[in-house]
């Protein structure tokens, strides 16, 4: 009996250790990482990873993340999606049920984002997305956030600069009819821009499906169309083919990218296609200064090239989970330190990121700036201007 006493007071302890700080151990703050590692779009996962290991490698050098006068280090499980809706879903209730974490860090494109972000809000633990910009999202659920600015503000901003910049007034549009994103951003773009232009401006409206590798048709139709400029809303893989493609059918014309356009993979796949083409995204990397120079500097040196917006936002996404933990303290139970992170998170008011400030509506989306950059000759995304 005594055996069995002292047996069943170990497991018990080792128990509530496992409990305390999110699974993690009673000294850990365990956070969670639903990023595609492989797939269509790796680059997306691998700058999440590295702007995570740059926090907590720093951060852990330190001796932990102080909260409350006591350091806790930091442990981030990444689990890939591979850029699937379905391995998303998994990978979230693998996070939240057997991984045990306080908070998640994406999915960050919004075809993976939108249905996890409904398994973190439904068991209550936070998720932030740093790169998912579809409204639907962070909709109607209070446990998901994001670090990035919305579609139905880019697409407004994005067709006035391109009629303003290239003094055109038809377009065509060509877009991934399987992608949540590209497929929302196309259709905000196409009604913004007949708003400024008049019905039957947008004189081709194209779409392909995410295994394509020849464009050729849509392209023809969009080189016959009389089109002025070309809109471009899909990931920074598609742009590798799509553009050259454009340009061996002929084109000539201005081509438009949108913010999944901002890949350090960008150039090489493009064979340097996209110099002189402009895209909306949310920082610019080139002359850049303060705190946002630090991270570049320090991403640079450990990985060997300049950090996406997608590592950016991840950065501040992260740091976003981590000055909400400081805030709410840790009690050492999980679901109640959920939902106080949950809280802390909501309650940030003029969040300094490296991305710029954010302050959290109630759908648990900031108030920022897009920003316009355009690509040299070398590669560089370089600042152009802000759009409000």
């Amino acid at each position: 009996m005594k055996k069995t006493t002292v047996f069943l007071g170990i497991f018990f302890l080792l128990t509530l250790s496992m409990l305390a700080a999110g699974g993690g151990g009673e000294n850990t703050i365990k956070i969670g990482f639903n990023i595609p590692l492989t797939g269509d779009s790796p680059k997306v996962g691998e700058g999440s990873k590295f702007a995570g290991e740059l926090i907590k490698n720093k951060i852990n050098a330190q001796g932990g993340l102080e909260v409350n006068g006591k350091k806790y280090p930091l442990e981030f499980v990444y689990v890939d999606n591979e850029l699937k809706a379905e391995s998303a879903v998994q990978a979230a209730i693998r996070l939240i049920e057997q991984d045990r974490v306080l908070a998640v860090i994406g999915p960050q494109g919004s075809g993976r984002a939108i249905p996890a972000g409904q398994v973190n809000n439904d068991n209550r633990t936070p998720m932030v997305s740093a790169w998912s910009t579809n409204p639907d999202t962070t909709k109607n659920r209070p446990y998901v956030f994001r670090a990035c600015f919305l579609d139905p503000f880019q697409a407004p901003v994005a067709a006035k600069f391109a009629k303003d910049q290239f003094k055109v007034t038809r377009t065509a549009i060509l877009y991934n009819l399987e992608d949540d994103y590209s497929k929302t951003l196309a259709e905000l773009y196409r009604d913004n821009w007949e708003k400024l232009n008049g019905p039957g401006s947008v004189v081709a409206f194209e779409s392909f499906g995410q295994r394509d590798q020849d464009f050729s048709v849509q392209l023809t139709r969009i080189v016959n169309s009389n089109a002025e400029m070309l809109y471009l809303p899909v990931y920074y893989n598609f742009v590798g083919l799509v553009v050259p493609q454009a340009k061996d059918l002929g084109w000539n014309k201005p081509i438009m990218g949108a913010d999944a356009w901002g890949s350090a993979d960008l150039w090489s796949l493009s064979k340097g296609s996209v110099a002189g083409y402009y895209f909306t995204t949310h920082y610019a990397a080139a002359g850049a200064v303060g705190k946002t120079k630090e991270f570049i500097d320090e991403y640079n040196a450990a990985y060997g090239y300049i950090p996406d917006d997608v590592a950016a936002l991840s950065h501040d996404a992260i740091m976003i989970v981590l000055e909400a933990i400081k805030n709410a303290g840790l009690t050492g139970n999980l679901q109640r330190d959920r939902d106080n992170i949950k809280n802390a998170i909501a309650a940030l008011r003029d969040y300094d990121g490296i991305t710029g400030k954010m302050t959290f509506n109630a759908e648990g989306d900031p108030e920022k700036d897009a920003v316009v950059v355009r690509i040299s000759n070398t590669g560089e995304f370089v600042y152009v201007t802000s759009l409000k």
